[in-house]
C-alpha cells in the first residue's frame, strides 16, 4: 500500500485507544487556546501568523467569519471553556457587518467596516448556514434568524431544483456572475444542510442534501471511476478543460474533497436509518481511491490534485486533505472497521503529528515543502481551526450524525 515507514505508529496514532484519545484532547485544547487570539477589538477577527500575532491583512472573508462559529460551538459543546466570545462576536460580525442590508445575502469580503468584494458566493453562503446551525446546537439566541436568512436566500438564489443542486456566483445585487458550476460549493451545501437538519430537525435540509449526494456519490462517482471532478457548465455537464485559481479552483481532481463527501455520504445515512442501498460501499469506493491515487509513496502526505486519471498534477501537500481523510477513516472505524483502515487513520496521524502540528504553540501549519518543513507559498500564517480541531473532535464522538452534541465534554 505504501513505501512510507518512518516507524511504527504510537498508541497515540491508534484509534480507540486511551492514548490517542488524549492526544486528541490536547491538540484540541491547544488548537483553541491559539486561535482564541483571533478576537479584534473593533469587531471580527484576525488572521493569525504561525507564532499567533495578527497579520497585517485587515482583509476578512466569509468562510472565516463563519468557520470560526462553527469550530467554537463545538468547541462550547465538548466542554472547552471561553468559547461564548468567539461564537458571540462572529455571529455579530455576520449578522451586522457580511449581511447585505440592501439586496440580501452576505459579503464574501470586508476590510473593516468597509465591503472589499461584494460577490455573492455559494460556498460563503453555506458556511453561513453551517455556522447559524452550530450555534443553535450551542444554544446561541441569534442562531434561528440567521438560519432562516440565509436559508430563503439559498433557496431564492442558488438552489436550481430541477438539477437538485446550487449554482455558485452572483454580483451584488445578484445578476448573473458566470454561468460556472461546481461541486465544492455543493459539497459544503450538504455539510450545512445536514447540520441544520441535526439543528432544527426540517425535513428539506436532510432532502436537498439527498439530491447532492445522489449526483455526485450516486451518479458522477462511479461514472468516474470514483474520482469526482470538480468543474461543471451551466447544464451541469463536466467540464473537462477547466482552469481557475490553482488554489480554490484547481483543475482535475481534489482527493480531499473525496474524503469529505465520502463522511458526509456516511452521515446521511445514518440519519436515514442506515437502509441497506450501497451508501457505504459507495463512500469506501471513494475513500479507497483517493488515498490510493494521492498518498506520496516517498515522502508521506497526500497530494494537493490530480487529473482524471488519478496521476499527480499539483503535489504540494497541504493539511487540510491530511485532516478530511482522517474524519472519514475515523467514521469507519465507528463501524468496526477494518484493518487496512486502522491503519490508514495511524499513518495518517503520524505524519500530521510529525509534519502539521505545532506543538509548541498551537494550531497546525497549513503546507510543507518537499523536505517535509513548515512553508509559505499558499497560505500566510495559521489561516483557519476548522479542519483540524474537527479532525480531534469527531473521532472523540461515538456517532456517524449528531457528533456535536454528542462530544460529552471530552475537552474538559
Amino acid at each position: 500500500m505504501t513505501d512510507y515507514h518512518p516507524c511504527a505508529p504510537k498508541p497515540r496514532h491508534r484509534f480507540g485507544t486511551p492514548e490517542h484519545r488524549e492526544f486528541l484532547s490536547s491538540d484540541a485544547r491547544r488548537q483553541f487556546s491559539f486561535f482564541n487570539e483571533s478576537l479584534r477589538p473593533d469587531g471580527g477577527f484576525y488572521v493569525l501568523g504561525h507564532e499567533g500575532a495578527p497579520l497585517a491583512d485587515t482583509v476578512q472573508e466569509l468562510h472565516t467569519t463563519t468557520r470560526l462559529v462553527h469550530s467554537y460551538a463545538l468547541g462550547k459543546l465538548a466542554g472547552s471553556p471561553g468559547c461564548d466570545a468567539v461564537i458571540d462576536a462572529g455571529m455579530d460580525y455576520l449578522w451586522n457587518h457580511h449581511r447585505d442590508a440592501d439586496h440580501g445575502g452576505y459579503f464574501w469580503a470586508l476590510d473593516r467596516d468597509a465591503v472589499h468584494d461584494d460577490r455573492k458566493l455559494a460556498y460563503g453562503h453555506m458556511f453561513v448556514l453551517l455556522a447559524g446551525a452550530s450555534a443553535k446546537l450551542a444554544g446561541h439566541p441569534d442562531a434561528d434568524r440567521l438560519i432562516d436568512d440565509v436559508s430563503a436566500v439559498l433557496d431564492q438564489k442558488f438552489w436550481e431544483d430541477d438539477a437538485g443542486l446550487f449554482a455558485d456566483e452572483w454580483n451584488r445585487d445578484w445578476s448573473p456572475f458566470s454561468t460556472y458550476r461546481g461541486m465544492n460549493a455543493n459539497m459544503h451545501g450538504v455539510e450545512a444542510l445536514l447540520t441544520a437538519y441535526e439543528a432544527t430537525g426540517r425535513d428539506g435540509y436532510l432532502e436537498k442534501a439527498g439530491r447532492i449526494l445522489e449526483f455526485f456519490t450516486g451518479r458522477i462517482g462511479p461514472a468516474e471511476n470514483w474520482r469526482l471532478p470538480e468543474h461543471y457548465t451551466e447544464t451541469w455537464q463536466t467540464d473537462r478543460d477547466y482552469s481557475g485559481n490553482p488554489m480554490f479552483r484547481p483543475a482535475g481532481t481534489t482527493p480531499g474533497h473525496s474524503f469529505e463527501f465520502a463522511r458526509l455520504l456516511l452521515q446521511y445515512w445514518d440519519l436515514r436509518g442506515r437502509p441497506e442501498e450501497g451508501s457505504r460501499d459507495a463512500a469506501w469506493a471513494l475513500t479507497e481511491r483517493a488515498l490510493t491515487d494521492a498518498w506520496n509513496a516517498e515522502s508521506g502526505g497526500l497530494y494537493y490534485t490530480l487529473d482524471f486519471g488519478g496521476a499527480p498534477a499539483i503535489r504540494d501537500r497541504y493539511w487540510w486533505p491530511v485532516t478530511e481523510a482522517i474524519g472519514v477513516l475515523a467514521s469507519f472505524l465507528k463501524l468496526g472497521g477494518t484493518k487496512e483502515q486502522g491503519d490508514w487513520y495511524a499513518r495518517l496521524w503520524q505524519f500530521a503529528d510529525t509534519h502539521f502540528i505545532d506543538h509548541e504553540r498551537g494550531g497546525w501549519y497549513p503546507e510543507i515543502d518537499q523536505a517535509g518543513h513548515p512553508t509559505v507559498t499558499q497560505f500566510n500564517g495559521k489561516p483557519d481551526i476548522y479542519h483540524a480541531v474537527q479532525a480531534c473532535l469527531f473521532p472523540l464522538s461515538t456517532r456517524l450524525s449528531h457528533i456535536a452534541v454528542h462530544l460529552g465534554g471530552a475537552l474538559r
